[in-house]
């Protein structure tokens, strides 16, 4: 079933996955979306802060801070904090909450706090970045934070991001039409075929991206069509045994024999799926060998198939 809405996806899974793609990527996040903050924080310190819990007696809640990481500015005395509240849904009074989580979290730590705020929701209405108490006479308070806003940010901007981990995953949340789905898709499969990142990280941005941008059959089918004609043969390589490791890892955890003839095994069915939809486009055989790693009569032998 195609997911309209990140609602469509449980609360709890969209914190998760959320909080855990911010943790791994934090740096990648905040150069991409606020490349001001960036030119100052400093990498070498990045400490994630232990959960927080804050209690609001009032309207009987918990809230369980999203992300705090603690770091310093360069030229800046002291240490800071940058507060990260994801939203999957949308909420007309978040900017006062956002005041009030801070308010809360500046009297435990007296410390400098920059709050940013992910708006993950699917309504079009623009999103506030501020809090304002006051009169007519007298503005008493005026609270400011960051924030983005994913559905409005156009997805064709970041493919040519230069941290593309922080921008794959999220173009799945990004402002594109029904029609521009597997476009996101294939330029998602690009950028992580060129990223060379670890397994562990691979399996986080595609489970990210196939949660909100899953292709229902005949956009697969499109995809699975196009993907040969536009990527090259090393990235469409790459991509497959990515995809094979990330689907098959669950079948594999905690099965230790056979694991490496399995994992061959899936990625010869995987080689065989794109080279079967490669020939059907009428590609050559030189290129599809390249693509896939088969030899050439196994390659004739599916033509003959493909003839019958």
């Amino acid at each position: 079933m195609e997911l309209k809405d990140s609602e469509q996806v449980p609360r709890d899974k969209h914190d998760e996955l959320f909080k855990l793609l911010l943790e791994t990527f934090f740096a990648d996040f905040i150069d991409l979306f606020f490349p001001q903050v960036s030119r100052l924080m400093e990498r070498e310190h990045l400490e994630f802060r232990p959960q927080e819990v804050i209690t609001d007696v009032l309207e009987q809640e918990k809230h369980v801070v999203d992300i705090l990481v603690e770091t310093r500015l360069k030229g800046e005395e002291g240490l800071i904090l940058i507060h990260v509240e994801n939203q999957s849904q949308r909420r007309p009074d978040y900017n006062r909450r956002m005041f009030k989580y801070f308010a809360r979290l500046y009297e435990k730590y007296q410390q400098k706090i920059l709050p940013i705020v992910v708006y993950a929701h699917d309504a079009a209405v623009e999103e506030e970045d501020c809090f304002r108490i006051g009169f007519s006479f007298l503005d008493v308070l005026e609270f400011r934070f960051l924030k983005v806003q994913l559905k409005k940010e156009p997805w064709r901007k970041y493919v040519q991001s230069g941290n593309p981990a922080a921008a794959a995953a999220l173009m799945s949340k990004m402002n594109y039409s029904k029609t521009e789905r597997v476009n996101v898709k294939i330029e998602f499969t690009r950028m992580l075929a060129n990223m060379r990142l670890d397994l562990a990280r691979n399996t986080l941005l595609t489970a990210f991206f196939e949660t909100y941008l899953r292709l229902n059959k005949a956009e697969e089918e499109e995809y699975r069509k196009r993907l040969p004609r536009e990527l090259n043969p090393e990235e469409v390589r790459y991509y497959m045994e990515i995809t094979t490791s990330y689907h098959e890892k669950g079948r594999e955890e905690g099965r230790e024999e056979g694991r490496e003839e399995g994992r061959e095994e899936g990625i010869k069915a995987k080689a065989r799926d794109v080279a079967l939809t490669a020939l059907k486009e009428g590609a050559s055989l030189e290129f599809v060998m390249k693509i896939t790693g088969l030899n050439k009569e196994e390659l004739l032998e599916m033509q003959k198939e493909l003839q019958q």
